[in-house]
């Protein structure tokens, strides 16, 4: 089995390479990733010298380069993860988002058409579908429109119909992976959770939007490097599937839970304006 996973010095890609490589002793992964301030290959070390692992620096919107990566080896599978994705970046900077997010996936898309890969698994979001109103019985399906509501989900949802498209125009055999929000090993202190526990571990107030009320469902990485492997195997080609937990909770109360653990009070919260 032989994968180029894009985006795998990331959160989630990285934990899904320890997986795979920990599950699978035949699994050969060529891990592409540029190293923004988003991607730390230190969480790799201890695959150096592990012949099952190849890390390349470089950008998915290279187009030079990502044929070159092609061609010295052929893949069965794509798990696409590279994303630029904080929400707060893509409002200051749409353009990023856009070229990484939709022409990165576009080229490797084209790429994948080309030398005939075995499934292109795409790594969306579940933020294409927009907000959930304030309700314990309301969930996304997969036939839930899509909604999106800032620059970083539009790209995502972009990128989700190029993938769509060249199912349908090419018969190009993909899945659309979408998933809530996780949290877990390695991730960036910039997103809710570790950025709530490093805050209150300095002594700091807790930054909530509006009035904290916005639902997110919680999903364990390792949960989802999981579903995404039962995907690429008996995953149907041209399907979305949705991943999630039941597990949803409005930020505000994931936020007091963390206050609680460590016996704080709500002193430690500040409300600020929603964008």
């Amino acid at each position: 089995m032989r994968l180029l996973v894009t985006g795998g010095a990331g959160f989630i890609g990285g934990n899904f390479i320890h997986y795979m490589i920990e599950k699978y002793a035949e699994v050969q992964i060529v891990n592409v990733d540029s190293l923004t301030y988003a991607g730390d290959i230190k969480k790799h070390q201890h695959l150096d010298g592990n012949s099952q692992y190849t890390f390349i620096k470089g950008d998915i919107t290279n187009q030079a380069l990502m044929r070159t990566v092609f061609e010295k080896q052929s893949f069965d599978y794509i798990v696409h993860f590279a994303a630029e994705s904080h929400v707060d970046r893509s409002i200051v900077d749409p353009h990023l988002f856009l070229q990484t997010n939709v022409i990165g996936t576009q080229l490797l898309l084209a790429l994948a058409k080309e030398f005939q890969v075995q499934k292109f698994i795409h790594i969306s979001t579940d933020e294409v579908y927009g907000e959930l109103a304030f309700s314990e019985k309301e969930t996304f399906t997969e036939q839930s429109p899509l909604a999106p509501n800032n620059p970083y989900s539009a790209s995502k949802a972009s990128a989700d119909l190029f993938v769509r498209a060249y199912f349908e125009t090419y018969d190009l055999p993909m899945n659309i992976v979408r998933c809530s929000n996780n949290f877990g090993p390695y991730q960036l202190p910039e997103k809710l959770i570790p950025l709530t526990i490093t805050r209150l571990l300095q002594g700091q107030r807790v930054p909530i939007y509006g009035d904290g009320q916005q639902i997110r469902d919680w999903l364990h990485c390792h949960d989802y490097c999981a579903a995404i492997d039962l995907i690429m195997e008996k995953g149907k080609s041209g399907e979305v599937y949705n991943v999630g937990s039941q597990n949803e909770r409005t930020n505000i109360a994931v936020v007091r839970q963390i206050i609680d653990t460590l016996a704080l009070t709500d002193d430690f919260i500040q409300f600020v304006p929603d964008h």
